[in-house]
């Protein structure tokens, strides 16, 4: 079993979606995809006078930005980033709270986000994404408690960001460490 955590709004997340369903098609293990809520990814506006520092992370953010561009280009994705980002929190939830297979509503709701720049925490969008998947709107109350416990629960296993991968009790963040964790997958036959 491989533990994935992802978050929506997280442009990481977004391109690892594929390569690790890939992974999972071509060696046969099963995920276990898991809601995990991270800060939005925004570039801080340039100051007019800005510090070493401030400019340094403005200038990073706007490198990140790029190579995620470059990779959705890759992907053959599109990907735009808002200039305000909105947030996911009821789509985790409506995640956390799904029965069954939740990639059909995963790809939804990147796709959402990332195309449209649809705001995943408005309960009326994510019933829109679920229903366009023919999945039934989970419990909001139950589904926001699920969602605390698992993120209590990913804390504990050491998890920060998304995406995150566990196997064999190993944490790796991000989606270039595919080829290692393929190779671990490889070393024990799936049963």
């Amino acid at each position: 079993m491989l533990t994935v955590t992802i978050d929506f709004k997280s442009p990481a997340s977004c391109l690892a979606l594929e390569p690790t369903l890939a992974l999972a098609r071509e060696t046969g293990v099963q995920i276990d995809w898991l809601p995990f809520g991270v800060r939005p990814f925004s570039v801080p506006e340039e100051q007019s006078e800005e510090t070493v520092g401030q400019r340094h992370r403005r200038v990073r953010a706007i490198a990140q930005r790029n190579i995620w561009l470059h990779y959705a280009a890759v992907q053959g994705q599109q990907m735009r980033f808002a200039e305000t980002p909105a947030g996911s929190d009821a789509a985790l939830a409506a995640m956390a709270g799904i029965d069954g297979d939740p990639v059909p509503f995963i790809r939804a709701a990147f796709s959402a986000y990332w195309t449209e720049q649809a705001d995943l925490d408005d309960e009326a969008v994510v019933a829109a994404l679920l229903s366009s998947v023919e999945m039934a709107v989970p419990d909001p109350q139950k589904a926001r408690a699920k969602l605390l416990s698992i993120q209590a629960q990913t804390e504990e296993m050491g998890i920060f960001e998304s995406p995150s991968y566990v196997i064999a009790d190993q944490l790796f963040v991000g989606r270039e460490h595919l080829p290692w964790i393929r190779s671990l997958i490889e070393a024990v036959p799936v049963s």
